[in-house]
This record gives structure tokens, sequence and C-alpha cells, in this order.
């Protein structure tokens, strides 16, 4: 296995998040940050305090994805499926996910979840993203990854990726995962096996972005199953 991803994954299974360096270059940070502006890309506009999201706003792509998100989100997934399938493994889940992306969105097709879910997320000053989880339907892949595309210190300052997992009888516990352009954290999208005295459990995760004191903070989010 790759060194890098050797580490991503016991980091996952330690943590339930991993950072992942250098997965887009500057200029394609700048490239894929600049689509935000081409609504034609995209197949809804969703402003976070309308929702009781937090604040900011963030577009869903629409279907055919732009090649290169399309090729990352197929390579992304064809590291994490064995994560995956893992994870469900140990956590006693009878289900499996097929080795190509194609195959497993073909799952969600079937199941009426057709709508792309990879967007592009905006905060400024004083925006965030309150702890949530991303859920679309009965077809859920176990991680996701977002991306940075802001440069942290010139484009904007903090707006912390952060997550917290909440274990049985215990108080929740947070992580900060710091980030730099281009980098992406692969994290749980609902929850994940943890080792106890009495065997694997699972516990919930949440995640979201601490308040944005300065600046914009622009971020590429992947998803791996569609939403209905």
């Amino acid at each position: 296995m790759d060194p890098e991803w050797a580490r991503a994954e016991a980091e996952l299974d330690a943590q339930g998040c991993a950072v992942i360096r250098h997965l887009l270059e500057p200029a394609e940070c700048e490239n894929v940050a600049a689509m935000y502006a081409n609504d034609e890309l995209f197949r809804s506009r969703i402003v976070m305090s309308r929702h009781g999201f937090g604040r900011g706003e963030y577009k869903y792509f629409r279907y055919p994805l732009p090649e290169r998100i399309a090729q990352l989100r197929s390579r992304l997934y064809e590291k994490l499926a064995p994560i995956a399938n893992r994870w469900n493994e140990q956590l006693r889940i009878p289900l499996r996910y097929p080795a190509a992306h194609e195959a497993f969105l073909e799952r969600c097709h079937d199941a009426g979840q057709t709508k792309a879910t990879p967007l592009l997320l905006q905060y400024g000053r004083g925006d965030y993203n309150c702890l949530h989880q991303d859920l679309y339907g009965e077809q859920v892949f176990p991680l996701q990854v977002a991306v940075l595309l802001s440069e942290p210190g010139r484009d904007f300052e903090g707006g912390e990726f952060a997550m917290t997992e909440q274990r049985p009888r215990m108080q929740s516990r947070v992580t900060v995962v710091p980030l730099g352009q281009g980098d992406g954290v692969a994290f749980a999208v609902h929850h994940r096996p943890v080792a106890g005295t009495r065997g694997v459990y699972r516990v919930n995760m949440k995640h979201g972005v601490s308040v944005v004191r300065r600046g914009r903070r622009q971020t590429l989010g992947i998803i791996f199953h569609d939403a209905q």
C-alpha cells in the first residue's frame, strides 16, 4: 500500500478522520474555486442561514460533473471502499461496497438517489457550518472527503474543520483538523467502529466548520452517494 494511504487508513481507524496531503495543486484549487461563479455547473444553491445550518452558502454540482472532480471522486472512492468494507465487517453490517464507484452509483440510482452530491462551499467573515451528517437516502457510503481550496493565513483565518465523536455514556470528543491549500480530509459520514473491552461498537460522528474570523474560505466537498 502507498505509505500516504497507509497512514491515512491508520488515522481513520484511530480518529475517524485523516488528512490527505496535496490532493489538488494550488492552480487546480483556484480553477475549482472559480467554478462557483458559473451557475450552469450547479443544480442548486443553499444559503445556510435559511435552514438553520449555520452561515455561508454552498452549491451542489449537477451531472455531468466537471472532469477533474469526477476523476477525483472515482479515485478517492477506490481508495476508501476497502476501508468502508472493513468497517462494515467490524460492525457486523452485511452491506459491502463494490470496488468501482460507477457500480456503487448504479446502486444509488436504483434506490432513487440520482442527484449529484459533490459541492462547493463558500464562507465569509463570521460564517460557520453547524455540526451535521450528510445523509441523503438509504444508500450511504460511510466516508467522504473535503478539500480546502483557499490558503489559510492568506485567504482567511479561523474556519477550522472540526469533528465530534459521541461514545456511549461518555461526553463528546472534539477533533480539529488543520489543513493546507489543496489538502483533503477524509472522515466518517455518520459512524465508525471503535474497539472496546467487550468487542467493537459504533460511535456517532458529526462534522462542521468553526467561525471564519477573516477573509473567504472555499471548500470542495466530495460525497460518494447521490441524493434523492
